[in-house]
């Protein structure tokens, strides 16, 4: 499906603020070109973005026909606790991605 770049910090302080980044690699397809036989290539971009650390979602993103070939979001969010930061992403084919990093916060 796709290729994902992840940056989470590996460790961080209790409270920090830390910048979070993800870079997909997608086959984005705007449904608006035609293939090879003169038919139009059904659309197929990433329509749902979300993270979760430990569980609780903390960012979310619906994506839209005019979204870049390989989004890249970035948000912030304060480190609370070590643990799992989880991302997944779908696309309009329903197909679900999930990529994960791990935190430890001192």
């Amino acid at each position: 499906m796709a290729r994902v770049l992840i940056n989470v910090p590996p460790t961080a302080k209790r409270g920090q603020i830390i910048e979070i980044k993800a870079l997909i690699s997608h086959p984005m397809e705007t449904g608006f070109r035609t293939g090879p036989d003169g038919n139009l290539v059904p659309r197929n971009i990433i329509k749902r973005f979300t993270c979760n650390y430990n569980g609780e979602e903390i960012f979310s993103a619906d994506l839209f026909p005019a979204i870049a070939a390989n989004p890249f979001l970035s948000f912030m969010v304060a480190a609370t606790e070590t643990g799992l930061i989880a991302f997944q992403w779908i696309d309009d084919q329903d197909q679900v991605q999930l990529e994960t990093a791990k935190i430890t916060v001192e």
